[in-house]
């Protein structure tokens, strides 16, 4: 599947809006357990939904088999990433991080092929995917790449974290009947319920105190990284598929480079836009624009013309 304008347009908000969320993250977590920031995070998205979905008409349904789908979809794009990376952020810097983040395509490419009829695995994703993680890990540069090898449990952490985000890029188009803030909505209701007992088993009581500054952090958050984005995720979903929308994965580490030019004053180094090329090259080849002769999916024999 190939991406229009929108769509492309579409994913680069989506990588602005979940690159920030690192910095959020980082943040709340100076104050707050990890497990508490998730549940903060999903509960204030999911109530944001809620009263989006029914102010605009909308209702959210009752049978027992749309629940099962949020709660499957909500355990795979929510609490375990979310669970995982968070904890991992503990461990690790943030730009390592964003590194290992980036193999969640490489991972979208390997199990669509296996898993879906019409994401194929091509030799042109396969060269885009390399390209897109060398030019994340050029991007970030070799301060956070020092870190390789230290903090085992924290990088094991992250890598599930993206394994998870892949399988529910493919699983979540079993939500498309749905319309977009309601598939958004019953997976953060969903996810918030699986949160709840997990904090209280794990992190209650805690005598944490957050401040304005946590709490501003947690709502942008909730309200921006997670409510705002997931409307785009479901909507580029649908019409682009996993691998397109997962696409994001190597613009994030891109965004957050560029807010922080645009709203800290940092310099570009020339290592900054080697990495960008690289990225942007990976992401048309992966499209399939750079490479048109490498499109063809492997497994598949083109009928032979009959003369």
């Amino acid at each position: 599947m190939k991406m229009g304008k929108l769509e492309w347009a579409l994913v680069v908000l989506l990588s602005v809006l979940w690159g920030g969320s690192f910095f959020f993250v980082e943040v709340a977590l100076e104050e707050l357990p990890p497990l508490t920031v998730v549940l903060v995070r999903v509960g204030l998205a999911a109530a944001a939904l809620l009263a989006f979905v029914y102010a605009t008409g909308r209702r959210m349904p009752w049978a027992p088999g749309a629940w099962g789908a949020f709660a499957v979809m909500g355990a795979l794009n929510n609490v375990v990433p979310f669970s995982l990376i968070t904890w991992g952020q503990v461990q690790i810097e943030s730009g390592l991080a964003s590194i290992l983040n980036a193999t969640t395509l490489l991972f979208t490419v390997a199990l669509a092929h296996y898993l879906t009829r019409d994401e194929r695995m091509t030799p042109g994703k396969l060269v885009g995917v390399a390209l897109g993680i060398a030019g994340v890990a050029v991007l970030i540069g070799p301060s956070a790449l020092a870190g390789l090898g230290l903090y085992g449990l924290g990088q094991v952490a992250v890598l599930g974290g993206a394994l998870s985000y892949a399988l529910a890029g493919i699983y979540g188009r079993r939500l498309v009947a749905f319309p977009v803030p309601v598939a958004a909505a019953g997976m953060l209701v969903a996810s918030t319920a699986m949160m709840a007992p997990l904090v209280f088993i794990f992190e209650a009581p805690y005598s944490a105190a957050p401040g304005m500054v946590t709490w501003g952090a947690m709502v942008a958050l909730a309200l921006m990284s997670t409510a705002m984005a997931y409307l785009i995720y479901f909507r580029v979903l649908a019409s682009a598929g996993a691998t397109n929308i997962l696409l994001v994965t190597f613009l994030i580490p891109v965004s957050a480079l560029l807010l922080g030019v645009a709203v800290l004053g940092e310099r570009l180094e020339g290592t900054a836009f080697a990495g960008m090329a690289l990225i942007f090259v990976g992401l048309a080849a992966v499209d399939g624009r750079l490479t048109p002769s490498f499109a063809r999916p492997w497994g598949r024999r083109t009928p032979r013309a009959v003369p």
